[in-house]
């Protein structure tokens, strides 16, 4: 299956950035629209797209109005995004029909995870669900890894540094790398708490961490050879 189209619809193009780097990482293909109008536009053209981002606040034609219209012609999932908190905004969403109500600020990485748990329920599958390298699997959706088919236990940060390092194989990575994409970008505690989860990672995988290699001075690199 190709990778799947999500449509991201806010009129901050920082926060459209933001949302998009995070989508991307999870292996999908993130189309973006600045205002409603263009979101419906695009929408029309491109038969494609298996989930829409929504902002309700947005010139042009609101949140609320883009959700009404596609409404009436599709069930495509729709993930409603708003700076409002208020109880009869998020009832209004639901009757709507939008699938998920998330409220500004957030966190990515929830948004990222909101999105799977919706293409799953939408019978929606990713390509990316299950990646096996050198003997490791990792199921993203179980969120289990298993060594020479043996399950072994990680805690969450542990088993995304793996996926990360799975993601980005072959590729020298830098600790200021890794803490971005897996501790989030607005993380700013020491860089060494990745010393110590590698440490815990390769004690986990037994002889297969041998597979995280050291770059004396910059970071980490996956290799299988």
């Amino acid at each position: 299956m190709d990778d799947l189209k999500i449509l991201v619809v806010d009129d901050e193009s920082r926060m459209r950035k933001l949302v998009k780097d995070f989508l991307i990482k999870d292996g999908y293909i993130v189309i973006e629209a600045g205002d409603g109008q263009q979101a419906l536009d695009i929408f029309y053209e491109d038969k494609d797209i298996s989930l829409i981002i929504l902002d309700v606040m947005m010139p042009n034609r609101d949140g609320w109005e883009v959700c009404r219209e596609i409404r009436k012609n599709s069930k495509v999932p729709i993930i409603m995004l708003t700076a409002k908190s208020e109880e009869r905004d998020e009832l209004l969403g639901f009757e709507l029909g939008v699938d998920e109500y998330i409220s500004k600020p957030f966190s990515p990485k929830i948004l990222a995870a909101r999105v799977s748990a919706i293409l799953r329920r939408a019978n929606i599958v990713t390509t990316n669900e299950v990646m096996e390298e050198g003997g490791i699997t990792i199921n993203k959706v179980a969120h289990s890894v298993s060594v020479d088919g043996k399950d072994i236990e990680l805690s969450y940060k542990e088993f995304e540094l793996l996926s990360f390092f799975f993601e980005n194989k072959g590729v020298a990575l830098s600790r200021e790398k890794i803490l971005n994409n897996v501790w989030n970008y607005d993380y700013f505690g020491d860089a060494r708490t990745i010393d110590t989860h590698v440490k815990k990672l390769r004690g986990k995988l037994g002889n297969k961490g041998d597979m995280i290699k050291t770059i004396w001075g910059m970071g980490y690199k996956f290799e299988t050879d």
